[in-house]
């Protein structure tokens, strides 16, 4: 089950629409564009537009899937007292004094630069339950981290 937020579900069906209306009939027009010019056997054109089918009718399934395991989470019975996803947290690094900010998002809505980090993640995975005030001892590729809990926010 993928829990997200209903902004990131309607996010996943425009792009789920976009490749389904845009992008298939674009490939299936590669695709004749290429076979009518003569002999499949040699024809890279013809390859690449099938492999790009391929990729694209890939791509759509597992955007599928997702949608039919998605249980979008009630923004209105979220809570600021424990870390949970959607949440946004202000933690600071214990050793360096370091702080940073990231939402906890489901694994589709994940996007580093606009500072949403995958439930999935460790450091997601080590601040769940925690409180303002608590440290969560994280382990990542570098070792251990601590890292303090200073605000809880939506």
């Amino acid at each position: 089950m993928a829990y997200m937020s209903e902004e990131g579900y309607k996010k996943l069906m425009a792009e789920l629409k976009e490749l389904e209306t845009v992008e298939r009939p674009k490939i299936s027009a590669a695709i004749a564009e290429a076979r009518d010019k003569g002999d499949l056997s040699e024809n890279a054109e013809y390859d690449a537009a099938k492999e790009a089918q391929g990729l694209l009718e890939m791509r759509i399934s597992r955007m599928k899937e997702i949608i039919a395991d998605a249980k979008i989470i009630d923004e209105s019975k979220l809570k600021t007292d424990s870390v949970q996803i959607l949440n946004k947290v202000k933690m600071k690094n214990v050793k360096n004094g370091m702080k940073m900010v990231y939402t906890i998002v489901s694994e589709s809505e994940a996007n580093l630069k606009e500072g949403k980090i995958s439930v999935n993640t460790p450091i997601a995975q080590g601040l769940l339950g925690k409180k303002v005030g608590e440290i969560a001892e994280i382990t990542v590729p570098q070792g251990k981290i601590a890292l303090e809990v200073i605000d809880i926010s939506f």
